[in-house]
């Protein structure tokens, strides 16, 4: 009988926090502000106290999670008209280096090592930290990263480089060895070009391409066959 109404509380809590999380708003896990993060931990901790102990009753677990639920919601509202209450609930967004200089005092200030940033910095592709113009801390505790003009990699528009259009998926063009024709008339090219393209990474024959692909932009995808 106690399974059965462990069975019967975990659907109810699962029905009610699904609708209470769609309730509380729409943001991803790791964008969640200290405030949201602290109320998830506290509804996880009630739902689960709630389905274990069969002898509570049911409703003394649903009130102290609508509370919360109502907190929060107030919360998110008061901050949408209190700037003041915003940065205080959800902190403020700290630079963390300025011009390729780092900030120690905001960088102690956070907790935030040196051994942190270079690995959010790596995350991002940036292995020098003098090509950083700004790298600012979020509330989130995402870092926000803006490489100085002269080591920003130029846009096809800055270029003059037109794009090719093939819709939002990259477009096969060779499948294990054979050429996908009506993708290259749907680009406007021609078997030669494709030919002259896959030479430019090592292959001679269409036959020694595993896969070949272009996206939106124009870039081609070539992955070789393995030698035999």
């Amino acid at each position: 009988m106690d399974l059965f109404i462990i069975f019967l509380r975990t659907l109810l809590i699962y029905f009610f926090i699904l609708a209470i999380m769609r309730v509380m708003g729409k943001r991803e896990i790791g964008k969640l502000s200290v405030f949201d993060f602290v109320v998830s931990i506290m509804i996880a901790e009630i739902a689960v106290i709630v389905i274990e102990d069969t002898k509570r009753p049911f409703v003394n677990g649903l009130v102290p999670i609508a509370t919360l639920v109502a907190v929060q919601i107030l919360m998110a509202y008061a901050s949408l008209k209190s700037e003041r209450l915003r940065h205080l609930v959800d902190g403020k967004p700290v630079v963390l280096v300025e011009h390729g200089q780092i900030r120690d005092r905001e960088m102690a200030r956070n907790r935030y090592n040196l051994d942190d940033l270079l690995m959010q910095l790596r995350e991002k592709n940036v292995h020098n930290l003098a090509d950083v113009e700004f790298a600012i801390l979020e509330p989130s505790g995402k870092l926000s990263v803006r490489l100085k003009p002269e080591k920003e990699t130029p846009t096809r528009e800055e270029l003059g480089v037109r794009p090719v259009s093939t819709g939002a998926l990259p477009l096969p063009l060779i499948v294990d060895g054979k050429v996908k024709d009506e993708n290259l008339a749907q680009i406007g090219q021609t078997r030669f070009w494709l030919k002259n393209q896959i030479q430019r990474f090592g292959a001679r024959e269409f036959r020694e391409v595993a896969f070949c692909s272009i996206d939106s932009t124009g870039r081609l995808f070539v992955d070789l066959k393995d030698p035999r």
